[in-house]
């Protein structure tokens, strides 16, 4: 029997997401214009990102299976009385059977935006797992999301992977880090994988790749604003656009005019100039002390930190850390 728990916050496919259409008007209004990295991921947007995420540029996925795999029973012996293990931005949750083989909670439940690309993915892990009560939650984890009730009481573990945390600049990263101690408990644990700092010639590549997919995976963005919100906007009058922004030491991923454009939204009308951008989507980079200031930042207590022999990626587990009294 498969223990697949399909209680989850109301879908919103029938009707248009009001959340999406202001972020798109006031991002396309605003100067300079951007649209938050979420909305890259409905359901056509999240299978571009699995295709990705097995290019030979995308070397972040790769790299942090083998830590997963190579540490596995390092992370089980820290985790300790883990009831339930809560993955933030789940997608095809294609890691997660190496982490739930080794701590083997009783429950897992996976969070992710796009909900019937979360239902298959839930569907199919509860299939290998029968002994794990799989609880899919449909939301945007950036935001509270109350968990099932079902779940129960017990320890949590939380798993970010992918180095998602780099989505965010530095301030919202930091609140989203105290969103997750709120939701997994002052016992609560965190496994959390974050990508390095690294040459523009390795970096780049990785969100430009040779066979367009990242391209199309941006592109898909334009085409989800015309079908959901009545949009007109000219797909090909765009191309895709990766920079490395050294100042901020992060990549960034635009959407470029190829020549000048109109268009409408919901029957708002907007222009832009060849060469003007959209911006779409950040992945910051960070250095070793970096990456456990952050942590601490967010109210967590560095346990253990694993990394490749590159020093491309770092895999942390940290533990829920009460603010202390100043001295």
């Amino acid at each position: 029997m498969l223990l697949l728990d399909t209680d989850r916050q109301p879908a919103e496919s029938a009707t248009i997401d009001p959340a999406f259409r202001a972020d798109v008007l006031r991002g396309l209004a605003a100067r300079p214009r951007a649209i938050p990295a979420r909305w890259l991921y409905d359901e056509r947007g999240s299978e571009l990102f699995e295709e990705i995420t097995r290019l030979p540029e995308y070397y972040p996925t790769r790299t942090e299976r083998r830590l997963l795999s190579a540490h596995a029973q390092d992370i089980a012996d820290h985790a300790v009385g883990v009831r339930t293990v809560v993955e933030f931005g789940s997608g095809s949750s294609g890691k997660t059977p190496t982490l739930l083989s080794a701590v083997k909670p009783a429950a897992y439940a996976p969070i992710d935006i796009c909900g019937e690309f979360l239902r298959r993915s839930a569907a199919k892990l509860a299939a290998s797992f029968p002994q794990t009560r799989v609880h899919p939650v449909e939301g945007d984890f950036t935001r509270p999301v109350p968990l099932p009730a079902s779940i129960g009481p017990g320890r949590r573990l939380g798993f970010f992977a992918g180095s998602t945390i780099g989505n965010l600049p530095v301030p919202a990263a930091v609140d989203l880090l105290r969103t997750f101690v709120r939701t997994l408990g002052e016992d609560g644990m965190l496994l959390i994988g974050i990508d390095r700092v690294q040459a523009p010639d390795l970096l780049v590549p990785a969100y430009d790749d040779a066979q367009g997919v990242t391209a199309e995976f941006n592109l898909n963005l334009l085409r989800r604003i015309n079908r959901e919100l009545r949009g007109r906007v000219p797909v090909d009058g765009f191309r895709h656009v990766a920079r490395w922004n050294a100042a901020e030491t992060r990549i960034e991923m635009h959407l470029e005019a190829r020549r000048d454009v109109r268009f409408e939204i919901e029957g708002q009308g907007f222009s832009m100039a060849a060469g003007e951008t959209i911006h779409t989507e950040n992945s910051h980079k960070y250095g070793p002390r970096d990456a456990s200031l952050l942590l601490r930042a967010g109210g967590w207590r560095p346990l253990a930190e694993w990394t490749d022999r590159q020093g491309r990626f770092g895999l942390y587990l940290a533990a829920a850390a009460p603010s202390a009294a100043a001295p």
